[in-house]
């Protein structure tokens, strides 16, 4: 089984915890606008859109240096 990249888990995680708070209390908040339930769930999901691609970035440029490491190692051999 392929294990799964942070960015991914982190990013389901948050997008699953979002929809199901966003279903379950967006009908009861009496207190705000339907504008703003509506933004606030949209501004979330952009928040956890910019964190996977950040988090990817990181894990591309990790792996980049994993890499060179591996290549210097096999060179200084």
């Amino acid at each position: 089984m392929k294990k799964l990249k942070k960015s991914t888990w982190i990013t389901v995680a948050l997008l699953i915890y979002i929809t199901v708070t966003a279903f379950y209390l967006a009908p009861r908040n009496t207190e705000i606008s339907s504008t703003e339930k509506a933004l606030t769930i949209i501004a979330s999901y952009i928040i956890v859109f910019t964190l996977w691609l950040v988090l990817r970035k990181k894990e591309k440029v990790q792996q980049k240096r994993r890499e060179e490491e591996q290549q210097q190692k096999h060179l200084n051999k």
